[in-house]
């Protein structure tokens, strides 16, 4: 199998706030290539690296607001965040938990730091990642999926030399508990200083990595330190990431949805005339009802 070679390795940009409980890198859609067209089946990544939050009696987060047309897939790295939604699904996601909504034909939702850790403060990582549906998908009903860290699917590296956490997809024939609308592989691959490993996908994928701690190297020679980002060209199937610190890396890798993206705030469809659609129905009141 050939090499997939390396397309870009972007550092983050500047932080900014969603709401004021996530202080986050945007990395997809931005410059540097990483366009939703580019990236599909991935739409947006939002990186809240490692940030103290001081005690606070007033959770932080994110108030109402509507999806349509996508999935939302929150990663806990440090922290606590509680989940609410008009279809009546509650759900707090702590350290190694996942939390895959999918919007699809509409919902409102709200994430606030769990109340207990907002008391207390502490440490705060996440990851926020949009997964686009088909056109034939995008108006099913939506759903939740709360994946405890015990439910997640776990690859031993040999030589003690860590874990590949399998949230969605199939590594080495250890499944992911996920369940997706096209392939999408995504896991936590912890990694032991010196070790190292291969990730084999079609070409055909879009595939990147983020760097959550620690510092790796790619393909042997491509130095890439924490809160960096690389995609890779679809050039081949494998490459290799290696440890030169004890280090904890994101791989996503998906089969593009060769579909039109129409996107405007939290809607992402096909049609300009789908969005005023989405647009029209939630002011209708069509998506439900959640309270602040």
């Amino acid at each position: 199998m050939k090499t997939r070679s390396i397309e870009v390795i972007v550092p983050p940009k500047a932080p900014h706030f969603v709401g004021d409980g996530f202080r986050v890198h945007n990395f997809i859609p931005s410059a540097y290539r990483l366009d939703m067209q580019r990236m599909t089946p991935f739409i947006m990544l939002d990186y809240n690296s490692k940030f103290y939050f001081e005690p606070s009696d007033k959770p932080k987060g994110v108030g109402v607001h509507p999806h349509r047309g996508f999935e939302t897939v929150t990663i806990a790295y440090k922290g606590k965040v509680a989940h609410g939604d008009s279809y009546g699904n509650k759900g707090v996601i702590g350290e190694g938990d996942v939390q895959w909504m999918t919007a699809a034909s509409g919902i409102l939702h709200k994430e606030f730091h769990e109340e207990n850790f907002s008391k207390t403060g502490g440490d705060f990582q996440m990851v926020q990642l949009w997964v686009n549906l088909p056109a034939k998908d995008k108006m099913s009903q939506p759903k939740y999926q709360g994946i405890t860290k015990e439910q997640i699917g776990k690859f031993e590296l040999s030589e003690n030399g860590g874990t590949i956490e399998v949230i969605a997809g199939e590594y080495k024939k250890v499944k992911g508990p996920a369940s997706t609308f096209t392939p999408v592989h995504l896991y936590n691959a912890k990694l032991k200083n010196g070790a190292k490993t291969d990730f084999t996908f079609p070409s055909t994928y879009n595939t990147a990595l983020l760097v959550i701690e620690g510092n790796v190297k790619v393909n042997g020679s491509e130095a890439v330190p924490t809160d960096h980002f690389v995609l890779f060209e679809n050039d081949g199937e494998t490459f290799t990431v290696e440890a030169t610190t004890d280090a904890l890396v994101l791989i996503l890798s998906g089969e593009p949805i060769n579909e039109p993206i129409a996107a405007h705030g939290p809607f992402v469809m096909n049609t300009r005339a789908e969005i005023v659609e989405a647009m029209d129905d939630f002011n209708m009141g069509k998506f439900g009802y959640l309270e602040e």
